[in-house]
């Protein structure tokens, strides 16, 4: 099996990779236009913020697997592994802390204006009656969109800092609020609408694209803390450009539209000409300890598939069953059973969606669970325990309609 890493990880989850008896190539360097080649013979892809686009994932031949070393896929067509039955899995949750701990410090920062005061001392000033000015955090209000790891992660720090925590979330149950001690907002309006500190923690999907829309912005309270963490695309940029000196908004931000393709380049945009607004070029994730743990879960990701077929955190497999029968057959385990069975399926035209086969101990005998879409009529029933010297028996179970 062979493995192209395309994005940096750490030596050590490489030779756990290696460990597992795969070929691992690792090519961090390597372009995303430069990926459909690179992909000729690869069976299992691992990246982190390159581009996975559907060429990219047509040339890849072999392709079985697609590890993105983070959490979230949008830098992943989906789609169209999908379409080719290639399973797309990422590291949910190991890089939460890394990006919690970079709000607070920008949240920090702009209550604070540090960075203007640091600029300040540097360039021989003292200037105390400028920047001791500050509202301070504790007993201010935040509100947090999006619960899911890093938004967990934002209000355990909340709570440490005193700051008293709303929440949007389309997981959010009364009784999860209640739980966790944060009060429930319907919508991003109105969590604007109620909060001193807005701070965007979702994952970027259709129906999250351009959320924190104009409406949502113009809620905010003359001078609250705006911070984006998750992902340019959530939130209306050219609208916060142009209300950040109409509402005096202090802004920080770690992800930005049309970011460099590279790790290194010049970036401009009209929202650092347009008020207190602080920035850092997408490390929300670049901590070490971030950097270990996605990579452990990264190799974990691959021994599962390597030792038992099974992938970890796949994100593109159907939550809907198409099947509406499921045929059980109990037969001795010979060189062929199965074999014959599925042959008769196939000779009456009836698809099979899943199959599950386990061996009973003593390794004589074996049962197959069999989901199929329509129901197979007597004669094809017939058929398969025709071969009576190795079927034992065979059940035909309807299931329920869950789509």
């Amino acid at each position: 099996m062979r493995v192209l890493v395309a994005d940096r990880l750490n030596e050590e989850s490489l030779d756990e990779m290696r460990a597992l008896g795969v070929e691992v190539r690792y090519d961090p360097e390597l372009r995303a236009e430069a990926l459909p080649e690179a992909l000729e013979d690869v069976n299992v892809l691992v990246v982190r913020g390159t581009e996975v686009s559907a060429e990219a994932v047509h040339a890849g031949n072999a392709l079985n697997l697609i590890i993105r070393a983070g959490a979230g896929v949008s830098n992943i067509d989906v789609a169209a592994a999908s379409e080719r039955g290639i399973y797309v899995a990422n590291c949910p949750g190991k890089n939460a802390e890394a990006v919690a701990e970079l709000t607070f410090a920008l949240i920090g920062c702009l209550d604070r204006r540090i960075p203007d005061a640091v600029a300040s001392l540097r360039a021989g000033r003292w200037e105390k009656d400028e920047y001791a000015r500050a509202t301070g955090l504790a007993g201010r209000r935040i509100g947090i969109l999006g619960l899911g790891h890093v938004g967990r992660a934002v209000l355990r720090l909340a709570r440490a800092y005193g700051l008293v925590p709303f929440a949007t979330s389309r997981s959010l149950t009364a009784a999860k609020a209640a739980e966790l001690g944060v009060r429930r907002i319907e919508t991003p309006e109105e969590l604007a609408r109620e909060v001193d500190v807005f701070t965007v923690h979702l994952e970027l999907v259709e129906r999250t694209r351009g959320i924190v829309s104009r409406r949502v912005l113009e809620a905010l309270p003359d001078g609250a803390i705006f911070v984006n963490t998750a992902r340019p695309e959530l939130v209306d940029y050219d609208a916060l450009t142009e209300l950040v000196p109409k509402k005096r908004l202090r802004v920080g931000l770690d992800v930005f539209p049309n970011e460099p393709p590279g790790r290194s380049g010049t970036y401009e945009h009209p929202l650092f000409r347009s008020g207190l607004v602080y920035g850092t070029p997408h490390i929300g994730a670049s901590t070490d300890e971030a950097q270990t743990a996605i990579a452990a879960e990264c190799v974990r990701i691959l021994r599962s598939f390597v030792t038992k077929g099974e992938v970890p955190n796949v994100v593109n497999i159907s939550a809907t069953s198409w099947s509406r029968y499921q045929l059980v057959v109990r037969h001795l385990d010979k060189v062929g059973a199965l074999a014959n069975v599925l042959a008769v399926l196939k000779r009456h035209d009836i698809n099979i969606h899943d199959l599950d086969s386990t061996l009973f101990e003593g390794g004589k005998a074996a049962c197959v669970k069999i989901r199929i879409g329509r129901r197979p009529s007597e004669d094809c029933l017939q058929e398969i325990m025709a071969f009576s010297d190795e079927v034992l028996h065979v059940d035909l179970v309807t299931l329920p309609n869950l789509a």
